[in-house]
């Protein structure tokens, strides 16, 4: 079973993912693996066999469960790092915490089209993907052994994907992160001081300022942040306050859909379609402090690669001002 450590410094959880078994010569490789492209993919329709049985799809009437017809699939990884079955068993070793690695690790399905990214996806077909992203979370919140969800997407080798067909990821944890708890601190702090949403006042100046906006759209906007991580890197924010991801509604979910095809088809014209990472940060599950959170979506080129500055003293540094790359992706032709 794979199991849950806790650092005691900096009280940073980490999986130790036992059941992968990856052997040290497996690990000895100077480039990313590259991503498996037989002629038999286990996502593509026809191959459901391949696959655990599903747990959502969306398919037109008439089509069978684990069959094809499908436009959306979500399903159980084949290699989770953590497991549904089985109790926490929190425990003490001395100055150390471990649980046992319970939780929920799916995989979301973009489309049957084997060939097709997420950019190359019509916004209603988006849309079905965010849906589907909601309504797991709304159910796997019903289980109270699981804290957070985070959902994130791998797009390319050099970004931690290992299968071609585009695909998302969501993991349930039973531990809240800490990057999550620093930026719910952070909020909840902000909102302390002046009783107002931290996003919700960086919404409002860089719609003033204008100089990071990437897309402005009604209900959300997508933005470079003032202190970017990394080169193009973008967030998309909601513009009426919600903690939670999974609380969207479907109207909502309409204009997130436009506003992310948007920007991911800016980022590929300006960086020649480049790997990325993509990640949701929401509230922690069933979190009655957490109010003053703001839910957003961050999008990640991998354009770069983090060394020894970063990881010895925790600061990133970004080669490209973040006004520039908003001004090159906004004035993208698209």
């Amino acid at each position: 079973m794979p199991e849950l450590r806790r650092d005691p410094i900096v009280g940073r959880w980490v999986i130790i993912s036992s059941e992968r078994k990856i052997r040290p010569h497996e690990l000895l490789q100077g480039q990313p693996p590259a991503m498996a492209s037989s002629s038999v993919c286990p996502f593509c329709p026809g191959q459901e066999r391949l696959t655990p049985r599903e747990i959502l799809a969306y398919r037109p009437p008439g089509s069978h469960a684990n069959g094809p017809g499908w436009h959306v699939r979500v399903i159980p990884n084949k290699f989770p790092v953590l497991q549904v079955e089985g109790a926490l068993d929190r425990e003490g070793l001395g100055l150390f915490d471990r649980m046992n690695g319970i939780g929920a690790h799916e995989i979301i399905i973009e489309t049957p089209e084997h060939k097709h990214a997420l950019a190359d996806l019509a916004p209603q077909q988006v849309e079905s993907v965010l849906r589907a992203i909601r309504d797991r979370i709304n159910d796997l919140k019903r289980d109270s052994r699981f804290r957070y969800i985070t959902v994130f997407k791998n797009h390319g080798a050099a970004a931690g994907a290992t299968l071609e067909h585009s695909h998302s990821q969501l993991i349930a944890l039973p531990v809240v992160p800490t990057t999550a708890m620093l930026e719910l601190v952070g909020c909840r702090e902000h909102y302390r001081l002046k009783e107002r949403c931290l996003f919700c006042d960086l919404i409002r100046q860089e719609q003033r300022d204008g100089h990071r906006i990437v897309i402005d759209s009604a209900d959300f906007v997508c933005v470079t942040p003032f202190a970017a991580r990394y080169p193009f890197e973008m967030w998309i924010l909601p513009k009426q306050h919600a903690k939670s991801y999974e609380d969207v509604n479907d109207a909502s979910l309409e204009w997130l859909a436009r506003i992310l095809s948007d920007a991911l088809h800016r980022m590929d014209r300006v960086l020649a379609s480049p790997a990325y990472n993509m990640v949701i940060r929401s509230a922690p599950l069933n979190e009655r402090r957490a109010q003053s959170y703001h839910w957003h979506l961050e999008i990640i080129p991998k354009l770069a690669q983090t060394a020894g500055f970063e990881e010895g003293a925790g600061f990133h540094i970004n080669p490209v001002v973040p006004e520039e790359s908003a001004k090159f992706l906004r004035e993208a032709d698209v």
